[in-house]
């Protein structure tokens, strides 16, 4: 009988556990303090605890950790590791150091349901929602683990469609009883799913990311069919409405593809929906996937629609492109790995 794992459980579900074996209601709080604080393996390690209290809780429950299976290093430091998930299924989790800054980006789901043309990981299908657990053992068994400074929901899924174990994770991470990390520090990308926004926003406080990459409605249907039953102009409406303190940050994320999405007309257009949004766009180069007929306009290109929308008002920035050279494409290294 396989056990239950005790990792990634919130307090409110430690304290059932304590209960359900007859413990006292304080071992709760000792229990979460040896999962996050920590750096432990098995529950035999949690030495405050009585020998009889960690044979009734190593009974019937487990740490659950589980170490990477691959790894692909890039010249410039990012690595890409690869995590076995939902029985013989695979993940992928980048570590990108940046100076002072190592930021872990973490995934939701194995596949995706959203079906982005641009996108590996939606050409793989859905193939199941991860629990809190296997979202936050990519960021815990990271062997990197303790220089980490930011994390970005940003790999492989849409976070917003497994928004009970997202929230679930961020609220593990940011509680004091938790890894105590500061919102700040975590930011959530979503396709812009309306029902996962509304909720996200009322129950985090993390920052929020739109993947936009086209301000037309037709255009972007071609891009990302969500576009058809979750529209932008929805979006930015809720978005708007929110009360944002200056402590959070709202971005949307612009794959620039040459030809496309990338005139004149786009930044007009761009300047409008987003007017009165206090927000910055980030700007991604498009990291070429098999089949593809994309492909990304030249840097000239790129920085010259930077300082156009910046000119419009609106902070702009372009994202370094990291591990050109190690299947950078979200969804490749996974995809290799389940068609070996």
């Amino acid at each position: 009988m396989q056990k239950e794992k005790l990792y990634g459980k919130t307090l409110n579900e430690l304290i059932a556990v304590t209960r359900r074996i007859g413990l006292p209601g304080f071992a709760a709080k000792q229990i979460s303090d040896w999962l996050y604080k920590k750096e432990i393996q098995s529950v035999e390690e949690m030495t405050n605890l009585s020998k009889k209290t960690r044979e009734l809780l190593s009974a019937d429950y487990e740490m659950g950790l589980s170490a990477p299976v691959n790894v692909s290093a890039s010249s410039d430091g990012t690595k890409k590791y690869l995590y076995r998930v939902l029985q013989d299924k695979y993940i992928e989790t980048a570590y990108i150091p940046d100076n002072d800054r190592a930021t872990i980006c973490v995934s939701s789901q194995v596949g995706c349901k959203m079906g982005c043309v641009f996108c590996m990981t939606g050409k793989q299908g859905f193939q199941g929602n991860l629990t809190a657990n296997e979202i936050l053992n990519q960021f815990r068994s990271l062997p990197e683990f303790t220089s980490l400074t930011n994390i970005v929901y940003m790999g492989m899924g849409e976070p917003l469609d497994n928004i009970s174990e997202v929230l679930k994770s961020l609220d593990i991470l940011t509680s004091e009883w938790g890894y105590g990390w500061s919102p700040t520090r975590i930011t959530v990308s979503t396709v812009g799913l309306i029902n996962g926004i509304s909720e996200f926003l009322e129950k985090s406080r993390c920052h929020l990311a739109v993947s936009l990459h086209s301000p037309f409605d037709e255009e972007r249907k071609q891009l990302m069919p969500v576009q058809q039953t979750n529209n932008v102009t929805e979006v930015l409406d809720i978005i708007r409405k929110f009360d944002f303190n200056s402590q959070r940050r709202v971005s949307f994320e612009y794959i620039l593809f040459k030809g496309m999405n990338d005139t004149p007309r786009h930044i007009k257009e761009l300047s409008r929906i987003l007017n009165g949004i206090k927000c910055r766009i980030n700007i991604i180069r498009f990291h070429p996937v098999p089949g593809s007929p994309f492909i990304s306009p030249d840097n000239e290109a790129t920085i010259k629609f930077k300082e156009a929308l910046n000119a419009k008002g609106i902070l702009t920035t372009i994202r370094s492109s990291r591990g050109v050279d190690i299947q950078a494409a979200c969804g490749l290294l996974s995809t290799l790995e389940r068609n070996k």
